[in-house]
């Protein structure tokens, strides 16, 4: 087993200091900026192309809102409200963690829907373009819960179990590089398959990603700590799990719904 000893800080530098959970969004952002040019070359044609090509520079600065507006409000309203009530300076220190996956997804929608209406755009195709993006920050964004030593596993006797000594000297699953492995790599494989290589309509891409993940995510939990101030709801769930299946049942009804547009048609 191997014993956790990566500090959060890159570069300390007295009154500046560079933390990895900064630079995981920065990268996240940036790569993902790159990558979602490259997909809208390879996917869009014709003057459409360049059409959604000039505006997604500009859209990327909404992302950044949507996703760190959106996934630290929902941290603080899902995970633990009450501590920033009491303590509502805490809510900007974004670089010692806490951000929430369904928050960022809530500003990301939003967002993106948003600046598509005002530019007279088709949201459903930034959703999709978004969504092969997406992985790549969340890659990064679970590295980053490792080495921050937070969102740690339960404990195991795994050879593979990690022991994190902030929090105690038990071995645990290393829970952030599984959902790193599947809400990441496989994710993104996935995604970026299907809507590059298959001919669905625009929008279903976006409800497919919401469905993987939160299958993915899910998994996961099963080997995640839940959050001591939370604990299990109704004794066997964790809360992470419990918007996730929220999140799939929105996703499938609407891929049934544009199924049963489409035979009706």
């Amino acid at each position: 087993m191997m014993v956790h000893n990566f500090d959060p800080v890159l570069i300390d530098l007295g009154i500046i200091k560079i933390h990895w959970y900064s630079l995981a969004y920065v990268f996240g952002i940036l790569i993902g900026w790159w990558y979602g040019r490259l997909i809208i070359t390879k996917k869009i044609h014709g003057s459409d192309q360049e059409n959604y090509l000039k505006h997604f520079d500009d859209l990327v600065s909404y992302i950044i809102i949507g996703v760190i507006v959106g996934g630290r409000l929902g941290y603080v309203i899902f995970y633990n409200l009450t501590f920033f009530l009491n303590q509502p300076i805490e809510i900007f220190k974004l670089w010692e963690g806490g951000m929430s996956f369904h928050g960022g997804l809530i500003g990301v929608i939003l967002s993106t829907y948003i600046f598509s209406k005002v530019k007279k755009l088709n949201y459903k195709i930034y959703f999709d373009i978004i969504c092969c993006a997406a992985p790549i920050g969340i890659f990064l964004g679970r590295i980053a819960n490792f080495i921050n030593s937070e969102l740690y596993g339960t404990p195991t006797d795994k050879p593979w179990g990690i022991i994190f000594p902030e929090i105690d000297n038990l071995s645990r699953h290393p829970s952030q590089l599984y959902e790193a492995f599947l809400e990441g790599i496989v994710l993104f494989v996935l995604i970026n398959f299907l809507f590059l290589k298959k001919n669905f309509n625009y929008g279903l891409i976006s409800f497919l990603f919401l469905i993987f993940y939160g299958i993915f995510r899910i998994l996961s939990e099963f080997f995640r700590e839940p959050d001591k101030h939370i604990g299990y709801i109704f004794d066997f769930i964790s809360l992470g799990s419990l918007l996730s299946v929220g999140m799939m049942i929105f996703a499938i009804l609407f891929v049934l719904k544009i199924n049963l547009n489409e035979q009706n048609k």
